[in-house]
């Protein structure tokens, strides 16, 4: 029944009588379930921390770099040297509404009425607090960093022809990657989950911007340079505003036009505006542009951070280009036959264009010839036959083949690296030494290898010292040259390194020697464990025994050099607690000399001293004293009083002698660093070198005449060899 007043209506409903269980249960199991079909838009956007959309701060992360490692493809497909700038433009949500024109409004009266009758009390607890935390107490602590972020990456690559923008940036899962080939994505995930993210945290679609040349484009389809070795240039810029539909995972084009191209430039702008939180990561932004740098030195990385409330807080970030070595596109291959499954060899067999089983078996798997195809099809039995059409076979035979395929390994030859594309040794060593500028460093490839019929490579650094390097070991990871930031504990080559590669063996310190470790593992299909792609696990044997391999490499090569550093590092340390006990040495030296000039003194005065109880027998000693003269005596303490011996004197003259000590054994050139990154060593000893450990001893008797005395202007030094 309704009741109504002056200011309004309301609907007053009475509660229905209580139906019984049994009757509840009747009319429930009458109502059919509803299936629901979502599409891959839909799915995605509910589910984004799939795709490495986690939280604000993660998904800001992620959005640069897919749109990063997109403009990186892009400038490689082409065999351009990347040149990429980042922009990102931080703003409240304030500045975000007045940007946007969305209406900030206002209370409604009545809750500014609420607001008004607070109690007073509550009012009197606050102002304590802030009087509390003004006296030494604790402040408040502010919630939330999130805010907004305009996001604009600029690249040299190929661009986007026209009419191929809203398909490419607006359709998910649709892309050019499927297939078997070393790439950085896969699934036509990136920039897609970028747009839908900025779909659903502002509503605000994407823009792009792109120049392109006819003919060119990715994959090496034409060539952006022309004969004369000049760059081509698109005579059109195309600007798109797209949108996506998720629940048609369709893309709506909200404006598309072109423009003559004044600028001269080709390439790809691309602009979002997503919701973010910079305070918990910038450190990850940071570190991911430069280990990112690490693995494409070939690369030209600009970031440039502003923020729209605090001025102070703006930086830029920069790293040169190091290398113009650019490596290999990666080649698209067959599928081996040790990797095919039963819904892979329906899916090829379905559109094969071959008209036998055998021209199926060596056209469209790598490593079967005529020969090996009919050997397969002997052992498959009688059911089959060479010129059976692929049609024709049936589920049970289907699974008969994949067996026979995934069991036999006599007939193939393992999956060939060569249609890989990793960095290079030389590349990798430019890349670390530009952003960690190591004392020394080594790389190392281990050979090709194979894991259930897909092919990858491993290649590894293993540096020293470097600029802020932390004590330890410190563990870099590449995945078809990605960065992998997250969950490094449970990543092979973390594991590999702090468990199975004995460093002591190595000379190497694994407690406090500033070690990096670098891998990077490419593949066509990269074992990633979980869905944040972030990790490679430690249980495929292959990859776990040659990321070790690569990083012994590594250190074998730093062995040498490390002993010599050692041996150079003990010099230092001899000749520093040496300098440092010069002093007192040099001051127990004159005083026993003013103490033998005292005696002589009273000597010559009359004065009779007992014999020193000092005196012990040579049979005793463990070594034959050495008596020395009266003449030596007198000569030794008229030096003394002539100024001739002092204690200064002393103290320069065994410090020269250190440090002619040190040179030797340092060489002349006095190079004691250790650091063999630009050639530098130690020089070697010269053969005729007859150098000897050098004892002081105090002298009594006299020496050997076919002794070696080594003869200085205060000093003679005797050799002695002293038998245990």
């Amino acid at each position: 029944r309704q009741v109504s007043t002056s200011s309004c209506r309301y609907t007053i409903a009475t509660m229905p009588p209580r139906k019984s269980s049994a009757s509840v249960s009747s009319s429930s199991s009458k109502k059919d379930e509803i299936q629901v079909s979502k599409s891959p838009a839909e799915f995605f956007a509910e589910n984004q921390s799939i795709a490495g959309f986690d939280n604000p701060g993660k998904s800001l992360y992620t959005t640069l770099r897919e749109l990063i490692e997109n403009s990186l493809d892009a400038c490689e497909s082409v065999n351009v040297l990347p040149d990429i700038s980042v922009t990102i433009e931080e703003m409240t949500q304030a500045q975000f509404n007045k940007m946007r024109g969305v209406p900030s409004g206002s209370p409604a009266k009545k809750t500014k009425e609420k607001l008004n009758e607070k109690d007073d009390s509550t009012n009197k607890n606050d102002d304590a607090t802030e009087k509390a935390a003004g006296k030494g107490g604790k402040k408040p602590r502010r919630g939330g960093g999130d805010a907004y972020f305009l996001v604009t990456v600029r690249d040299n690559g190929c661009g986007m022809a026209h009419e191929a923008i809203p398909d490419l940036l607006g359709r998910v899962l649709s892309g050019s990657k499927y297939g078997v080939r070393q790439t950085r994505g896969k699934f036509g995930l990136g920039a897609k989950m970028a747009l839908i993210w900025s779909k659903k945290s502002t509503g605000v679609p994407i823009n792009i911007k792109t120049s392109h040349v006819k003919g060119v484009r990715g994959g090496g389809g034409g060539s952006l340079l022309t004969e004369d070795g000049k760059r081509k240039i698109g005579p059109k810029v195309s600007t798109c505003v797209l949108d996506i539909d998720i629940y048609k995972n369709k893309p709506r084009v909200i404006e598309h036009e072109q423009q003559n191209n004044e600028e001269g430039w080709i390439g790809t702008q691309m602009q979002v505006l997503v919701a973010g939180n910079w305070t918990t990561y910038k450190s990850r932004v940071v570190q991911y542009l430069q280990q990112l740098a690490i693995i494409t030195p070939y690369a030209k990385l600009e970031m440039s951070y502003s923020n729209r409330t605090d001025e102070k807080k703006a930086f830029n970030l920069q790293f040169d280009r190091r290398s113009e070595q650019m490596p290999a596109q990666a080649r698209e291959v067959k599928h081996h036959p040790s990797s095919v499954n039963n819904l892979l060899i329906q899916q090829l067999l379905e559109r094969t264009r071959s008209a036998t089983l055998l021209k199926f078996l060596t056209s469209d798997l790598s490593g079967i010839t005529a020969t090996v195809g009919k050997k397969l099809i002997d052992r498959l039995g009688s059911s089959f036959e060479a010129n059976m059409g692929p049609d024709e076979l049936n589920d049970k035979q289907i699974t008969r083949l994949v067996q026979l395929l995934r069991s036999t390994d006599d007939l193939f030859k393992s999956p060939d690296g060569g249609c890989l594309s990793p960095l290079g040794e030389y590349n990798l060593n430019l890349g670390i030494q530009k952003v960690v500028e190591p004392e020394i460093i080594a790389t190392a490839r281990d050979k090709p290898g194979a894991y259930d019929g897909h092919p990858f490579i491993v290649e590894a650094a293993v540096s020293l010292g470097g600029k802020d390097a932390k004590e330890g070991i410190t563990v870099v990871r590449f995945a078809n040259r990605i960065p992998l930031l997250f969950e490094g504990g449970a990543d092979v080559a973390t594991r590999v390194a702090n468990s199975k590669i004995k460093w002591s063996s190595y000379k190497i310190d694994h407690k406090r020697d500033k070690i990096g470790v670098f891998v990077s593992i490419v593949s066509t299909k990269v074992p990633f464990k979980g869905t944040g792609k972030e990790y490679i696990g430690d249980d495929i044997t292959e990859i776990q025994q040659s990321v070790k391999r690569a990083l012994q490499g590594c250190c074998q090569q730093l062995r040498a050099h490390l002993a010599k550093r050692n041996a150079l590092r003990d010099v230092k340390e001899r000749k520093s607690r040496l300098l440092k006990y010069i002093p007192d040495v040099s001051r127990s030296l004159f005083g026993i000399l003013e103490v033998m000039q005292k005696r002589k003194q009273e000597e010559a005065d009359g004065i009779v001293r007992l014999s020193s109880p000092r005196k012990r027998s040579a049979e005793w000693s463990p070594m034959k004293r050495i008596k020395t003269s009266e003449e030596d005596v007198s000569s030794i303490l008229n030096r003394m009083s002539n100024g001739e011996i002092s204690e200064k004197i002393l103290k320069q003259s065994l410090e020269e002698a250190v440090e002619i000590n040190a040179d030797a054994v340092f060489g002349v050139d006095g190079n004691d660093n250790g650091d063999t990154r630009k050639g530098g060593s130690a020089s070697k000893k010269d053969d005729n070198d007859d150098r000897q450990p050098l004892c002081l001893v105090p002298i009594y008797d006299e020496p050997n005449p076919g002794s070696n005395v080594i003869r200085h202007p205060l000093f003679d030094f005797y050799p002695i060899n002293i038998t245990p």
